[in-house]
């Protein structure tokens, strides 16, 4: 385990500079495997041999006005069981992810989450090696920067999302 750990609340906000978000309010959630971001829209499409998605989001909670539409390439497509044991087939991208001044790269899966309270979720996948969880406080970290790089790996087999309030 690493001594210099960020010490993370159970909300954060961060960046994907690659998909030209520059903050997004995200839920951590140590049950769920992967990371998950918002998706109104999943449209894949081939780049040469590589399969790559087009995908819209709403980046601000309780609101659908405001549009972004990114681009990735897909990693992989997983079966992905929800806290409410609902399966759903997802498409995984992996881009960086700026939280509290480090810069992780990271997997995220694709998923329309229009209805839950947070656009984003932070999985184990990428607080893995990189953060300390304190439940019971919101925000620790500050504004965004970036100034170091780690890369994550695939912790386990298994994914659940936990219940959000």
């Amino acid at each position: 385990m690493k001594n210099n750990l960020l010490m993370v609340g159970w909300r954060e906000w961060v960046s994907l500079p690659e998909l030209n978000i520059g903050q997004i309010k995200v839920k951590v959630d140590t049950g769920a495997k992967t990371s998950c971001l918002h998706a109104y829209f999943v449209e894949p499409y081939h780049k040469g041999e590589e399969l790559w998605v087009r995908f819209g989001i709403h980046p601000t909670q309780d609101c659908t006005q405001i549009e972004l539409l990114c681009d990735a390439r897909v990693v992989d497509q997983r079966e992905i069981t929800d806290s409410g044991g609902h399966k759903e087939s997802r498409y995984v991208i992996r881009t960086p992810l700026t939280l509290g001044g480090i810069t992780i790269n990271t997997e995220m899966t694709l998923t329309n989450r229009d209805t839950m309270k947070f656009r984003m979720l932070l999985g184990r996948n990428t607080l893995n090696n990189n953060c300390i969880v304190d439940p019971v406080k919101s925000f620790l970290l500050g504004p965004i920067e970036n100034n170091r790089s780690t890369d994550n790996e695939e912790l386990d087999d298994s994914d659940s999302e936990s219940f959000e309030e």
